[in-house]
């Protein structure tokens, strides 16, 4: 069944505090450390799994804490074919899903890489990473390649679908909406895999359903898709 595109544009941005860890609780206290600690380590951190894991959300979310925090970070991933020469100001360096990386990012991040471990400045910055597969089977250069496996390395796994609905139940109930079983099973089998993607779905859904005075329904989830 082809999944559906969801624009989450509306809703609230990924956070450490809304990952919902599952059998990654490892990986998610490990950056909850890192980010609270001013004195933070340098080792870099990789972190791998599946699509639908939530690599990109521990990314992002380390981004945004940081950001709150007032330090800036220097972002790579894919959809960047121009990367940005690397800055002093940076705190951290983030590259995600790695193994898309073409020849010029592979080279923007090898040099993002060195810059942070061994900067000019004398200040040490943090490089977290992200991909599919673990880094010593990702078809990389090899000096990129070694590096992102020199640090902290974290498999990620995608909740099972029983997980993934105990969660969105108790959401829904924390919201004060029902869900039935049929539309537990649409936003199940229709969207990403993603919890996170599915709780902003679900928090989308309550505020249509609040809007147009209607129970959530698969017409009404259609509706609001339409409407987007």
């Amino acid at each position: 069944m082809k999944q559906i595109a969801l624009d989450i544009g509306l809703a609230p941005g990924p956070t450490l505090h809304n990952f919902f860890s599952g059998p990654n609780l490892d990986a998610l206290q490990h950056l909850q450390l890192w980010v609270g600690n001013d004195k933070r380590s340098p080792v870099p951190t990789y972190v791998w799994g599946e699509s639908g894991s939530g690599k990109t959300h521990l990314l992002r979310a380390v981004q945004a804490a940081l950001r709150d925090q007032g330090h800036a970070a220097g972002w790579l991933d894919a959809t960047v074919a121009e990367p940005l020469a690397f800055e002093n100001a940076w705190r951290v360096v983030i590259m995600d899903d790695v193994q898309r990386y073409t020849a010029v990012q592979q080279q923007a991040a090898f040099n993002w890489f060195v810059n942070a471990i061994t900067p000019t400045d004398g200040q040490q910055r943090w490089v977290l990473a992200s991909g599919s597969v673990p880094p010593s089977d990702l078809s990389l250069r090899e000096d990129l390649r070694t590096r992102l496996g020199w640090g902290h390395i974290f498999q990620l796994q995608v909740l099972s679908e029983t997980e993934r609905r105990a969660v969105l139940r108790q959401q829904a109930d924390d919201r004060g909406v029902f869900l039935s079983d049929e539309v537990m099973d649409f936003m199940l089998h229709r969207f990403s895999r993603d919890l996170s993607s599915l709780i902003q779905l679900l928090d989308q859904l309550d505020g249509y359903a609040l809007q147009t005075q209607r129970a959530i329904t698969i017409p009404l989830i259609k509706a609001m898709l339409e409407a987007m």
